[in-house]
């Protein structure tokens, strides 16, 4: 199934270059208590592009300083101008053969955190080794470090509510996926409200630190829109912006699907808009072998398909099948007498291609003009929206 998995990889740390005429230093300092299995070191990584965010093996190292035996220590007059405002401190396992290497298979037991560097700051940090992330500490910390720790926090609460779906059986890939949804809604909006572009970006990549936003396409436009208009100047916020197109994004809420001419169950070919319900219409992406797909046409869309199809609802069932033999025989078996089409190609299909899309079960809810009005709606949820929609 071509359902996309989530994985967390590390936090990171932006890096902009400042004015390269001035010279204001930093200077970085604390205590780490160093537990056993852990090197007396600490370093600093400057990422050197917006997907280097929170992104394991990818960032610079830029300097290291020895942890002493009281777990002090230091970085002293650091020049903004090499650094940048923004870095990753991080600790290392001993043993380990890479010192850019972010540990985040739980986020509880990270080893890293960001801090910002701007305007000479001369930053106190506390913290423990081999829950880095999670203990970490600034002495008075400015507005945009605090930022960060606000951020950190969030994503570890929302960690904690993720976890209980990473459990699920694999069959339950719609649950999964708003036990994703739960952990990224709240970074989602700790970016929408930010005021600091950098915590920002640290928020976009820890929503995906895969860089996976196709369930998410309005939340990365909506981003590039916000800080296009304040922080152009920003390194990041163009490349940000690059992945933000909308001609390679999926087609979002308030874009008009494109009349695409669909290969019919009976063989015949119809544009997509000569299907467009009077009311409504559920585009639904599928397959036989889907199994969210299967439970979701028997449990929701037939029964949809039984109160509302008189009253303007259509739906348009769209497979991802190689074999006719096996979509015909799924569309009839779960009793799916709404229309469908197929080219039959597989995952390698143009349809998707003209969508953005490669993640199944999806949909795209359409008004009469096919204006999309919502999408990706499962289970319950998709049954009280569309209950909603035909009651107005």
């Amino acid at each position: 199934m071509s359902i996309k998995q989530f994985s967390l990889s590390g936090l990171l740390l932006i890096v902009l270059n400042a004015n390269c005429h001035t010279q204001i230093s930093t200077r970085i300092s604390g205590n780490i208590e160093i537990k056993e299995g852990w090197k007396p070191m600490v370093y600093l990584i400057k990422p050197n592009s917006f997907r280097e965010i929170a992104s394991s093996y990818s960032g610079t190292v830029i300097d290291s300083a020895r942890v002493d035996h009281a777990g002090n220590f230091s970085f002293n007059d650091l020049p903004e101008s090499t650094v940048g405002p923004l870095l990753e401190i991080c600790v290392q396992k001993t043993g380990g053969r890479f010192n850019n290497l972010l540990i985040e298979e739980d986020l509880l037991y990270a080893n890293y955190m960001p801090v910002y560097t701007g305007n000479g700051s001369n930053l106190k940090i506390k913290a423990v080794s081999d829950q880095f992330q999670s203990s970490y500490s600034l002495v008075n910390p400015d507005p945009v470090n605090e930022a960060l720790l606000q951020l950190r926090d969030i994503r570890h609460k929302a960690f904690l509510n993720k976890t209980a779906g990473d459990q699920m059986e694999e069959e339950a890939v719609l649950e999964k996926e708003d036990a994703l949804k739960v952990f990224q809604e709240p970074l989602i909006q700790f970016a929408d409200t930010c005021s600091n572009v950098y915590p920002a970006l640290v928020a976009i990549r820890w929503v995906s630190p895969v860089g996976d936003y196709e369930r998410l396409p309005e939340f990365v436009y909506r981003q590039c829109e916000k800080w296009s208009a304040s922080d152009k100047e920003n390194a990041f916020v163009p490349q940000l912006c690059q992945m933000a197109d909308p001609a390679k994004l999926p087609l979002m809420i308030g874009h008009v699907a494109p009349d695409y001419p669909m290969p019919m169950e009976n063989g015949d070919t119809l544009p997509l808009h000569s299907l467009l319900g009077k009311r409504l219409t559920i585009l639904d992406i599928w397959a036989s072998w889907c199994a969210p797909c299967r439970k979701e046409n028997r449990a929701i869309l037939k029964p949809l398909w039984e109160s509302y199809s008189e009253a303007g609802l259509n739906i348009i069932g769209y497979s991802i099948d190689a074999s006719a033999g096996a979509w015909k025989a799924a569309i009839k078996k779960d009793e799916a007498t709404w229309a469908h089409a197929s080219h039959l190609s597989g995952d390698s299909t143009p349809f998707m291609e003209k969508l953005n899309i490669s993640t199944i079960p999806a949909n795209f809810l359409l008004d009469a003009e096919g204006k999309v009005i919502a999408k990706n709606l499962h289970g319950e949820a998709l049954a009280a929206f569309v209950l909603e929609y035909m009651a107005q």
